[in-house]
């Protein structure tokens, strides 16, 4: 599966924005920004096993396409939502548990990278992300 692997964040574009229209804190985004995430992905079929790995966690997500699940963010927001794949993209719904409002994502594999795109109130960012 494309997907597959242990990948390292490499550059962020609009990151700290997309932060700050979520709600975290200047010093929280300032240390988001770098992070050092390492993500490692499996894909069974329909089933994902997510493993986050950075400076500040580590966590475990498993999730079936479609199907809605429970998810915390680094800082600590709550969502719930659920990924889908649509042709060679997982795209994520989300809705934050605090407020209701939506979030997406987007994780697709371009050239020889991943590309995490979240879009949150009309502000986009971007994470690419290196193969290990």
């Amino acid at each position: 599966m494309a997907f597959d692997g242990a990948w390292k964040v490499d550059r962020n574009d609009n990151y700290e924005k997309f932060m700050e229209t979520m709600g975290v804190n200047v010093m929280k985004r300032k240390l988001g920004a770098h992070d050092n995430l390492k993500i490692t992905i499996q894909q069974d079929g329909n089933k994902f096993i997510v493993k986050e790995s950075s400076n500040f966690r580590t966590i475990d997500i498993e999730f079936t396409l479609g199907v809605s699940f429970e998810y915390s963010l680094a800082d600590g927001t709550e969502l719930t939502g659920s990924w889908n794949l649509e042709g060679n993209k997982l795209v994520g719904t989300f809705t934050r548990k605090d407020n209701g409002k939506a979030l997406k994502a987007y994780r697709e594999i371009i050239g020889d990278e991943l590309v995490q795109t979240y879009i949150y109130e009309g502000v986009e960012a971007k994470r690419f992300f290196k193969k290990c």
